[in-house]
């Protein structure tokens, strides 16, 4: 699926607005990092096009992004180059991100962000993300995940996202988001992409992948192996998770020492 979205999935993304929506947040859960150590080393997973990433890097942090698709792995690089920032990516899914870096490098801060980990297909690979993840932390680093709020996705079951369209380099783009309720309890996320330039007939292409709904209380109970002092959020403002409507759900926590 994202190998093909890889390059128009800015276009379905307002970074501006979304950044600085995020970013006060993201730098005040890192912030105090900075009390204890000099440079902060941030491991942004699944990090897509780096945006996230390079914005952590103007911000003054050592940063480090992954994805599993090589696609945006070489966006990432190429709005790195483009935005002046030197940002370190490389290609890793969850479960191998400690590998691919060696026991001798770790981490201050590793992030998740963007409904990304929901992407893994089973509680076990789940368990697996998340043992890899403080593998490649150092003792009382800081993980933060964000996801959407799965308690109440799988309640009311509301299959339509917000549609999004934008228009760059004189083509129209709009893309319809929504998912299927597998039987099997896994959900298919679809993307229609429709794109035309001018008046001429839309192109429409449809890709899909699965996700494993991750409920609040199965997340918080595989965390409490590994992590402490875990703190639940329903957004980015912030304020606080509430199942029943919060739009995401956000866990910070430190690894154990």
């Amino acid at each position: 699926m994202y190998e093909k979205l890889a390059f128009v999935y800015d276009y379905f993304v307002n970074w501006k607005s979304r950044l600085a929506f995020e970013m006060p947040f993201l730098l005040e859960q890192l912030g105090s990092l900075r009390e204890d150590r000099g440079a902060v080393r941030v491991l942004d997973t699944a990090c897509g096009t780096g945006q996230h990433a390079i914005a952590l890097a103007e911000a003054g942090f050592e940063v480090t992004g992954t994805d599993l698709v090589p696609q945006m792995v070489m966006m990432a690089k190429a709005n790195a180059e483009a935005a002046g920032q030197r940002v370190r990516f490389r290609t890793a899914g969850f479960g191998a991100i400690a590998t691919a870096f060696g026991e001798a490098e770790q981490f201050e801060a590793v992030l998740c962000l963007g409904n990304s980990l929901p992407h893994v297909q089973s509680r076990q690979e789940l368990t697996l993300a998340l043992e890899d993840f403080a593998k490649a932390l150092v003792p009382g680093g800081l993980l933060l995940l964000q996801m959407r709020n799965f308690d109440m996705v799988t309640r009311t079951r509301n299959r339509w996202m917000e549609p999004q369209s934008v228009t760059g380099n004189g083509i129209e783009h709009l893309f319809l988001r929504f998912y299927d309720f597998e039987p099997n309890g896994m959900i298919q996320f679809n993307i229609l992409s429709m794109n035309r330039k001018g008046s001429a007939p839309w192109q429409i292409e449809q890709t899909a992948t699965m996700l494993l709904p991750i409920l609040s209380e199965d997340l918080l109970g595989l965390l409490e192996h590994d992590f402490e002092q875990i703190q639940c959020f329903g957004s980015m403002k912030p304020e606080a998770y509430d199942a029943e409507k919060s739009g995401d759900f956000i866990v910070s926590a430190r690894r154990k020492s």
